[in-house]
């Protein structure tokens, strides 16, 4: 597939073109010089570590022929102008023309999709899956773009990538994998990184969902003000969609202080859901809580249906009510919704059982901020008739408000946790462990009693493992699903699940 570079230029704001446009259509677009090939269109885009202006040569020697360039990197660009046989594309943001030119280059794909986006702090995952569950059991064929899996219609393939939210090519092409196999609803887990990078421009949201925001990710938005923008730049998406002639619905958590924010964002009608909250539209009552799951009574504000979710945990049924409301602003029936919900299947890495016929109970879940960890420690631990043992830790480059943050709820809630890694980066592993042994101390937890540190998070896992007796919790947190563990600028393969299912076949 190729696309005139002409008819993709005029997707976006270009304040130049230098040079001779190319005669043959662009074969691909890219902002990443390795996976350039003739033909191809390189977008330079400043990033955090690198800058992809730095890289023409290589994009021009890989067969570009184009680039497209930021107007105030003048100085790394300006080179190129001598060799008039080169087209330099000058536009004022190369994100944002990024994103421009992806979907123009796929044929604007969530144009002929209905689509939903799923916002929020945490739970963003697991409401995805369960408004893909509910959407086909009301017919529709889905696919699903969250940090866990990429789904097109019946295939499903891990995002092995570091991003929840993929930049916009990968975006674009998933969506336009989408329409080929004829898929009717597309959901896409949005997170305030790609809302803010321009990502996800061009997702033409019908429905967006928000689950809820805590302090987080200060260290790229700086501010908490900042942080619920870019949150609330979903709700905004709504207004400056096209109409595929589906009502632009918002469905906001009620019991989240910051619902009103997102309100505010769109012109959009809203759906309230919430399991406190007085006066919503969908709500949840008679709750029975076991260890496997939540049975629990749907009410929505045109009928009721009894809903058996197999999904431990109050804050899972928070994420189901959010999902419901995605279902109730499509239409759905509550009876449809609530056979969706029931009959999920497992959200891999999200308190996802480990069972290797070991008498004690092991899960894997993906919480790896304050919040997250809090509310699922606070959720199992009356549930747990032996001890709840802990295993997690804190990202490296991250927020280090989480260190402390996380080091009090093990501290409130674990019977003994070990203090390990979770994506160092390029801090010093024992040092992240150790500011979180910190706050546990000041808790008034003892080391060697109550806490230990292991920053080789393989073998923290044992050593947890190796704790463990009859009726006892073991919870591996923070990576869920994730592919990798980054340590210094190496990226080394790695699954909390296989480990620990190694581990535990280890011990017989």
């Amino acid at each position: 597939m190729g696309r005139a570079l002409p008819d993709l230029l005029n997707a976006t704001r270009v304040l130049a073109v230098h040079g001779r446009p190319p005669a043959q259509p662009a074969s691909q677009l890219s902002q990443d010089s390795r996976e350039i090939a003739p033909g191809a269109c390189f977008v330079a885009v400043p990033g955090f570590h690198v800058d992809g202006h730095a890289y023409l040569e290589e994009a021009l020697a890989a067969g570009a022929a184009a680039v497209v360039v930021q107007a105030d990197r003048r100085a790394l660009w300006e080179p190129l102008l001598a060799r008039p046989q080169i087209t330099v594309v000058e536009v004022p943001d190369t994100r944002a023309a990024l994103a421009d030119l992806a979907a123009a280059f796929h044929g604007f794909p969530a144009r002929s999709l209905t689509v939903v986006g799923v916002t929020g702090t945490d739970g963003k995952s697991t409401t995805s899956y369960l408004i893909s569950s509910i959407l086909e059991a009301a017919g529709g064929r889905t696919g699903m773009i969250s940090g866990v899996q990429f789904k097109v219609g019946g295939e499903w393939r891990m995002n092995d990538l570091t991003q929840t939210s993929p930049e916009a090519p990968l975006v674009q092409a998933l969506l336009a994998e989408m329409v080929e196999a004829r898929v009717t609803h597309a959901i896409i887990e949005s997170t305030s990184h790609g809302l803010a990078l321009h990502r996800l421009d061009h997702c033409e949201y019908d429905v967006a969902v928000f689950t809820g925001l805590s302090d987080d990710h200060l260290d790229f938005h700086e501010t908490r003000e900042a942080y619920i923008a870019a949150k609330a730049g979903l709700f905004a998406a709504l207004d400056q969609a096209c109409d595929k002639g589906v009502p632009k619905r918002g469905v906001v958590n009620a019991d989240d202080p910051h619902a009103g924010a997102m309100q505010a964002a769109t012109r959009a009608s809203l759906i309230r859901v919430a399991l406190d909250a007085p006066a919503v539209d969908v709500t949840a009552t008679d709750l029975m809580e076991g260890a496997d799951g939540t049975e629990f009574l749907l009410v929505t504000d045109v009928g009721d249906a009894r809903v058996d979710l197999p999904l431990p945990g109050r804050f899972n049924v928070r994420n189901a009510l959010a999902a419901a409301g995605a279902g109730r602003a499509l239409g759905v029936a509550p009876e449809v919704i609530a056979r969706g919900l029931s009959s999920v299947g497992g959200v891999p890495g999200r308190m996802e059982r480990i069972d290797g016929g070991q008498p004690f109970t092991v899960v894997v879940d993906a919480a790896a901020t304050t919040d997250a960890f809090r509310v699922v420690l606070g959720s199992i631990k009356p549930l747990v008739t032996g001890r709840l043992i802990a295993v997690f830790g804190c990202a490296g480059e991250r927020d280090p408000g989480r260190r402390p943050g996380m080091g009090r709820a093990a501290a409130e809630y674990a019977d003994y946790t070990v203090i390990t890694s979770e994506n160092p980066r390029s801090e010093e592993p024992g040092a992240i462990v150790r500011e979180i042994a910190v706050a546990m101390e000041g808790a008034g937890r003892r080391t060697g009693v109550d806490f230990e540190e292991e920053p080789d998070r393989r073998s923290a896992i044992a050593r947890a493992l190796e704790l463990a007796e009859a009726n006892d919790y073991v919870l591996i947190a923070g990576k869920g699903a994730e592919q990798s563990l980054i340590v210094g600028d190496s990226v080394q393969p790695w699954d909390d699940r296989t480990v620990t299912r190694e581990l535990l076949a280890q011990r017989g």
